[in-house]
Parts: C-alpha cells; structure tokens; sequence
C-alpha cells in the first residue's frame, strides 16, 4: 500500500494545484520511486489511498504501469475523498482498504524518498516467522525531528520511549510490514465501512507496550519531503557550463 490521500499543507501553494506524491523528485513523481522500488523486488500488485485532488493520482497512473525493465504493476486504488469526503489519516485508512491487501503487507508513504530500500520477499518471510504484528524501519533522527520517535532494542524491539529522552534516536522512516491482525484491536470493523478517521501512532505505540512491533534501521538516503526546502534539496539546478 502506497500511502497517497494527504493534504499537503506545508508544501502549497506547489499542492493547490497537484498531489505532494505527484511532485517532480529527479524527473519523475516523487511517488514513483518507491512504486518502482517495490516492483523491482516482485510486488507487482498495488494499493494507492488518495483524496486530495486523488483523481490526478488515478489519472496519471490508471489501473496498470509499464516501466522498462520490469514487468506490469496491476493498481488498485481506495478514494477516501470520493467515497468520503476527507482522507482517513493512516489507520483509518489503512482499515478501509484492508479488504484489498494480503494477510501482510508493506506500507510506504508516497511522499518519502528513500532510493536505496529494498522491498524483498525475504523481509516478508522473516516477518512471518515472527510472533510480532507489525516491523518498522527506522532511521537515525533528521534534523527536523532531533527528538525522535521510538527507540530500538538489541533484540529488534520497537521501544515506545517519550520524544527526547535517553534511547529515542530513531524516526520512523513510514516503510513497514504489517499483519493484518495488527488492525483488530483498533476499534474499527475491517474495512472502515464508515470511513472513521484513526491515526496509527497510538496503535503503534500500544503495540509496542505489548511487545508486538519489531524493527531494524535502515542506514540508506531518505528524505521525508514536507516541505519545499526539502523538495528543492532534492532537484538542485542544473551546473552551468563555463
């Protein structure tokens, strides 16, 4: 699932006119990379949430890609702004379009680059082996968030520790395997049938408190593209030649 339904509002006036995931990033949308990214390592069928200016997103890529070099993506897509007015946060949309997914799953955020990850079946195979619901890749604290998310145990334990303290060195790079069962005890019946709003921090974060949520760090680029500044560190001009 490529996470694609957020407003953007840090980057307008770029998303008044044009989904953040549909942002140029070196010649192509910004989404693309880690769509390409989970192709390349055998994930041909994908989910698209969308609900600002969504139908550009569905537009643009229609129900199947081609990209050279590797075979057909099949997309499929959940409209929370047709369907209910609004995104669903995370969760909430998650839930909703749990019907389409597997028994586990990746999610990545459509706004984040990150080149170097590798989307493999053998991360799926470990996950499955595991008693955990959900593994997270983290990375080391950007500079726009020195006080971190989570901290990680030697064992591979998410810890659930408060932003800032003593072992918090870790953000949370939005690539994750999930189970489905993760989403059980959220308070939504499967599917979000009412299109409930529901952020995932507080599910992760209980999560964690019981032990549920494994991880590793990811030591490749990632950039969490909010904000134009960050958007243009990405596009440099071009060098003139002398």
């Amino acid at each position: 699932m490529v996470l694609a339904a957020g407003r953007g509002e840090r980057m307008r006036p770029l998303t008044d006119v044009l989904p953040k995931p549909l942002l140029p990033v070196q010649g192509q949308p910004l989404m693309q990379w880690p769509m390409q990214a989970l192709a390349r390592g055998g994930f041909h069928r994908q989910l698209v949430n969308t609900a600002w200016l969504g139908e550009k997103i569905s537009d643009h890529w229609g129900d199947q890609v081609h990209w050279p070099g590797l075979p057909a993506v099949q997309l499929a897509y959940s409209h929370e702004g047709r369907d209910f007015g609004r995104a669903l946060e995370t969760a909430g949309g998650i839930v909703r379009a749990l019907p389409q997914l597997a028994e586990v799953f990746w999610v990545v955020a459509g706004d984040v680059f990150a080149p170097d990850f590798v989307f493999s079946p053998e991360a799926v195979q470990r996950f499955m082996q595991r008693d955990t619901l959900a593994h997270l890749w983290l990375v080391p604290n950007p500079e726009h968030n020195p006080a971190g998310d989570f901290g990680l145990s030697p064992q591979g334990q998410v810890l659930n520790l408060p932003k800032g303290s003593p072992g918090c060195d870790f953000t949370f790079s939005t690539i994750a395997l999930y189970k489905q069962a993760f989403f059980e005890s959220c308070g939504l019946p499967h599917g979000n049938p009412n299109g409930v709003a529901l952020a995932l921090a507080p599910l992760l974060r209980a999560a964690m408190d019981r032990g549920q949520v494994s991880g590793e760090t990811y030591a490749g680029a990632w950039t969490d593209v909010g904000t134009p500044e960050r958007l243009a560190q990405l596009n440099p001009p071009p060098t003139m030649k002398p």
